[in-house]
């Protein structure tokens, strides 16, 4: 009876099943280089250019994380009076991913999905995992955020936070750090206290330019990507376009990373530049007005009636920016790292094309191309279309297959997230559903990728055509041999002669 599930196929060795559910030459589909579009966009049709600085034109080593943590952690010590014994943590590469949210009432740090569930499995508080029945008690017998508890337009709600600066992944690692110190001796905490004295710190480790020592001390060090991107903006300059650059930092910083990353003369390259720009509220908030500096960067007093090509420009605002450029909507493609900082009002509010520089891409994809992640995802889509195609059948023995089937199912999931991270997984996906993180990536940007660096693949008047993915009841049209659960599930003894 071919209605029933048998154990046959299911239970036969993984690489036995997976060699018919796999074809051959399916792994390295994806290129790390490559660019990825959410919307339609013709490069040709854009005469602008403009780029935030920190992750964007200069991406850094993994070093400064450890730097980051250290000083903060220090400062917590020697001017925030915490224990001494905090001494003994040191950052925990890999431990966090961009994107988690942390619930500052109950010191979760956690990963949320698209339709604002908690992962199970992604709850932790301190350094330790929170068992999913106790994240579920948390919320009221739910895995579920509501809206007016989640994130605000920049990531900020009432009591959760979400991090999505990639210099917030020491902070994410402190916070946990600080909480695991705490709650192994047993010492009482105020919530609210430990994550403003804890941001604090770490915000003290960029105002107080500590960090920006670091980087001008030791370039080579921890710039990456350095003769790439003198390659990129040289050549959009040589086709004619017009370049601005729009950042956090300070003039003296940034001036000393772009002479070692493009050469002395980096300024002839850009239109306008713009340093200390006090992002988002650039965007937002029409109050401040455009300062000169000096070529020391030291201020001026002169009212800015125009934007002179080779100045270098403090603050200001976007309003009074696109008064004094005319540089309007689509002919404008903008690059930043902060989904919320550099790129929603932009996108949302005023027209502009915008591109995100997502550098763990590259990491995900070569982990996506391997052939043990794609051995995993093939068998635990077949797994799941057979458990919906059969889940009919009520008989004993079939209710004792589909158990074992969903046991199965659920240990490969685990097994598929760990490759990405053993806490948290891809910052991209829960177990099937986008993230919080990749929702926002596909509101916000037209475009993404792994660095700046992936413009040298194209064409400058290159069309970006995103590909058209299937909606749930389109489904049964994409005839996806990667995706067994997508298309009418065949029956057990058809899915062996699947090749």
């Amino acid at each position: 009876d071919t209605s029933k599930p048998r154990v046959c196929f299911a239970s036969c060795r993984p690489e036995t099943r997976e060699h018919y559910l796999l074809p051959p030459g399916v792994c390295n589909l994806l290129n790390p280089a490559a660019i990825y579009a959410n919307n339609e966009i013709s490069l040709g049709d854009v005469e602008i250019y403009g780029f935030d600085y920190d992750y964007t034109l200069a991406q850094y080593s993994n070093l400064l994380h450890s730097m980051i943590f250290n000083t903060a952690r220090d400062i917590l010590i020697e001017q925030f009076k915490y224990p001494e014994g905090l001494g003994k943590y040191d950052y925990i590469p890999g431990f966090a991913i961009r994107g988690l949210h942390y619930d500052v009432q109950k010191s979760l740090l956690m990963k949320i999905d698209a339709f604002h569930y908690v992962q199970l499995g992604t709850a932790y508080r301190g350094l330790k995992p929170v068992p999913d029945e106790e994240v579920i008690e948390l919320y009221g017998g739910t895995q579920h955020i509501p809206l007016y508890q989640m994130s605000d337009f920049y990531g900020k709600g009432p009591s959760l936070k979400q991090f999505m600066d990639i210099f917030s992944l020491p902070e994410m690692t402190l916070l946990s750090s600080v909480i695991d110190y705490f709650i192994n001796h047993g010492i009482e905490f105020d919530q609210v206290h430990l994550y403003k004295d804890i941001s604090d710190a770490i915000r003290d480790v960029h105002v107080k330019g500590v960090m920006y020592k670091w980087i001008e001390k030791d370039m080579e060090q921890y710039i990456l990507h350095g003769d790439e991107i003198y390659a990129v903006l040289n050549r959009l300059v040589n086709h004619k376009k017009k370049l601005f650059l729009i950042t956090n930092s300070p003039f003296s910083f940034v001036d000393k990373g772009m002479k070692h990353m493009v050469g002395k003369n980096w300024r002839d390259l850009f239109d306008m530049v713009i340093v200390q720009a006090d992002k988002p509220n650039f965007f937002t908030d029409r109050r401040k007005p455009f300062r000169k500096l000096d070529d020391k960067g030291s201020l001026q007093w002169d009212k800015i009636n125009q934007l002179e090509k080779g100045k270098i420009y403090k603050e200001g605002n976007l309003f009074d920016f696109l008064r004094l450029t005319g540089w309007r909507g689509s002919k404008v493609l903008y690059f930043g790292d902060h989904l919320y900082s550099d790129l929603a009002d932009l996108m949302l509010r005023h027209g502009w094309r915008t591109g995100a520089i997502v550098p763990e891409l590259e990491t995900e994809i070569r982990i996506i191309n391997t052939e043990q992640y794609m051995h995993s995802l093939t068998w635990q889509q077949a797994l799941t279309g057979l458990l919906e195609r059969m889940q009919v059948n009520i008989d004993a023995e079939s209710k004792q297959v589909l158990l074992e089937w969903m046991k199965e199912r659920q240990e490969i999931r685990s097994l598929t997230k760990n490759l990405f991270n053993p806490q948290f997984g891809s910052i991209f996906r829960t177990f099937h559903n986008p993230t919080y993180f990749s929702r926002r990536l596909v509101r916000f940007s037209d475009i993404y990728m792994a660095s700046i660096s992936c413009l040298l693949n194209y064409d400058v008047n290159f069309t970006f055509y995103p590909r058209r993915t299937p909606l749930q009841h389109e489904a049964p049209l994409w005839m996806d041999q990667l995706c067994t659960g997508c298309m009418k599930t065949p029956f057990l003894e058809e899915m062996v002669h699947i090749r």
